[in-house]
């Protein structure tokens, strides 16, 4: 059907209440609540730290403490309990890079401010909001990326999600099969029929209802199917579209009669229940001429199987015969939705073979992110106290960065991001057409100088912890879907292939790389030969 802006009006500085009801102040890990007795009866559950969220490659009620209480050893103390009734948020700040850019490992996505007992708690459901809602809208970038600019994306992965929360804009589609997503982030709604449909008819004998008024209301035509009748036999004795098809399956032409009937206005067809070039394809084009009559225009045709590269062409290919042989203007250029679990490989082999689809709807491969299925988001503890922390290991992928840091995109003179970099927060920001040097965090052979021509810093303050504190204003979804579109644009196209791109740097200040190692060096034990 007819996409439709959907969605509650966006009201200035409102904060919507939670959208999804799993996400409860119980959404956690049971080593969350054992820290939180561990810091609680250290008495350091008030000490501030710093947490950052990056990836590597609430009030509780009686019910909820009453779970806990039974859930923790019978040894923990009955004031955590009482501390956990009185907990509350009002002293953690969250700064995050805004929604819809473009980010890359080390780099974190969000800095937690806060009293460390509360600030821990919060890690899993963090943790579980951000890992699945950036993965997909990271998939769903990657299948625009390869489909083209010039393609209709559709997200039909409601029945394939792992669950009702699985529900996601996705940045980079521009409609969804998903009711519930329409109403609650406005994002236009696409579909008409399954398969069930065509094959739940028999024959046209079951249309009872075959009157159908003019799109103008000046006139009624009484037997629309006669008149759809009459156009499959003008199609069939063409001599443009003779020995394409013989006897169409009549069952199939009752199936999508009755749905014009419903929706003569927004007529899409799902053409491959039984024969798509045999059937489908002609059945569909007399029923669309019968609407054309009286003044409807069809939207097109959905390929769910077979080769979509092929069945796509000869649609086109008769499309063109009806518009020449009866002189029906642009009705070459029906639509061709192509659906039939498709993934990045699928439409880039599409792409080579050559196609006339116009809209790919993608369900199980983007909603499950098949190709990978977990983003790896981590949450560490980099500050205590205003004291730097730092988390070891053998594999330097999982050393954390320590301290609270600040951080910057470096723009290069053709417009481009040349690098993100890390710095100590009381460090002096980057400057425009100053020369900085630019570190790898762990390999001290990998460093550059650069002379940025425009310098940006990513962490944004979004939750000040005080009322008096100003904090950046949550755009709406259709502007951060925006936002993440001219954030894929200005990326060098290198960066951004599929196949072997260039890795994107990402450094640290000369200052912040010393203080790295000095602490690292600080932290591991000496080891000792016997």
């Amino acid at each position: 059907m007819e996409a439709k802006a959907n969605g509650p009006k966006e009201e200035e500085n409102h904060i919507d209440p939670p959208t999804n009801p799993m996400v409860t102040p119980l959404l956690s890990d049971l080593y969350q609540f054992t820290m939180a007795y561990a810091y609680w009866k250290a008495r350091k559950h008030n000490e501030r730290a710093v947490f950052d969220l990056y990836f590597r490659k609430n009030p509780f009620g009686e019910e909820e403490i009453a779970f806990i209480q039974a859930s923790l050893p019978e040894t923990c103390e009955d004031g955590f309990y009482d501390y956990l009734r009185e907990i509350d948020c009002s002293d953690v700040e969250v700064y995050a890079v805004p929604e819809g850019y473009v980010v890359f490992p080390k780099v974190p996505l969000l800095r937690v401010e806060g009293p460390i007992a509360v600030v821990q708690l919060l890690e899993t459901p963090f943790l579980n909001l951000i890992n699945y809602a950036s993965l997909v809208a990271t998939n769903a970038a990657r299948h625009r990326s390869v489909a083209g600019k010039s393609k209709l994306l559709l997200e039909f992965g409601l029945r394939r999600a792992q669950g009702p929360q699985s529900t996601a804009i996705l940045e980079d589609l521009m409609q969804t099969s998903n009711v519930e997503a329409g109403r609650l982030f406005g994002i236009p709604l696409r579909g008409t029929h399954s398969h069930a449909f065509v094959s739940s008819f028999m024959s046209l004998d079951e249309i009872m209802e075959k009157s159908l008024q003019s799109s103008d209301g000046s006139s009624t035509c009484e037997d629309f199917v006669s008149l759809v009748q009459a156009w499959l036999s003008k199609i069939k004795w063409s001599h443009l579209s003779q020995g394409i098809f013989g006897e169409t399956n009549q069952s199939e032409l009752a199936a999508f009669t009755s749905y014009a009937l419903a929706f003569p206005n927004n007529f899409l067809a799902l053409v491959d229940t039984y024969d798509v070039m045999r059937s489908g394809v002609p059945n569909f084009c007399a029923v669309a001429l019968a609407l054309n009559d009286l003044g409807y225009k069809a939207v097109g045709i959905r390929l769910d199987s077979g080769d979509l590269a092929y069945l796509s062409c000869e649609a086109r290919k008769f499309f063109h015969i009806i518009e020449k042989e009866f002189g029906v203007s642009d009705f070459g250029k029906m639509g061709i939705t192509a659906s039939n679990d498709l993934n990045e490989e699928t439409l880039d082999a599409l792409n080579k073979q050559g196609h006339e689809v116009d809209a790919f709807g993608i369900g199980t491969n983007l909603v499950t992110c098949y190709a990978q299925p977990a983003l790896g988001c981590v949450f560490k503890l980099v500050e205590i106290n205003n004291q730097p922390r730092i988390k070891l290991s053998e594999d330097v992928s999982k050393v954390s960065i320590p301290c609270k840091k600040r951080c910057y995109r470096l723009y290069g003179k053709e417009g481009y991001p040349l690098v993100d970099i890390m710095t100590g927060e009381n460090e002096p920001p980057p400057k425009m057409a100053e020369r900085i040097l630019c570190r790898h965090p762990f390999n001290e052979s990998k460093r550059a100088y650069v002379v940025p021509r425009h310098v940006e810093e990513l962490l944004k303050c979004f939750w000040p912890g005080s009322p008096d504190k100003a904090r950046e204003v949550l755009p709406p979804l259709m502007q951060i879907r925006d936002r993440c579109i001219k954030q894929l644009q200005q990326m060098r196209p290198d960066h951004m292939r599929r196949l072997n791109p260039t890795p994107y740097k990402v450094s640290v200040s000369a200052k912040l790389y010393d203080f790295i190692h000095f602490l690292w060096l600080n932290e591991a034990p000496v080891g000792e030969l016997q």
